[in-house]
């Protein structure tokens, strides 16, 4: 693959720079997110969950493309996966309880869960490559759908 500079790269590098991007691009939309969250307390602790468990899949990422061995990778991803199925959860708290707004926590959710899903096939992927030597969960990591708004009993 050739860049504009007319640099030759990995294809493989180039796609893992890729997905960094998104998740860096993930981040900053939970920045914002959590930015127009209101300074009650519930929109002071959803906000600071959200920014903890949504700016960090781009670190975790970050260090398993350094890891030192493919079961490093792979638990690295995992952290990622984990930190991507928390903040998926946030959003859905932020949506349904009016702190964030309707289509700005869609497009977070939405972009979350396809993250999810690229991180999980790049887990399989590198199991699959050690032989099946790298222990894989019993179920796959994944972000449940947004229900839709149940009624709340008193």
């Amino acid at each position: 693959m050739k860049f504009g500079n007319g640099q030759f790269v990995n294809s493989a590098m180039y796609k893992g720079q890729n997905i960094q991007e998104r998740l860096v691009d993930f981040a900053v939309t939970v920045v914002r997110l959590c930015e127009a969250m209101p300074a009650t307390v519930a929109g002071r602790h959803v906000a600071g969950q959200l920014l903890r468990s949504g700016t960090a899949p781009a670190a975790h990422y970050a260090e398993a493309r350094g890891a030192e061995s493919r079961r490093d990778f792979v638990h690295k991803l995992r952290i990622a996966l984990k930190e991507l199925n928390e903040s998926a959860v946030w959003i859905q708290v932020a949506q349904r309880s009016g702190l964030a707004a309707e289509a700005a926590a869609e497009t977070a959710l939405t972009e979350c869960r396809e993250l999810s899903r690229i991180l999980n096939a790049s887990v399989r992927t590198a199991a699959n490559a050690a032989g099946g030597h790298v222990h894989e969960p019993e179920t796959e990591w994944t972000i449940p759908p947004l229900l839709e708004d149940a009624p709340v009993e008193p």
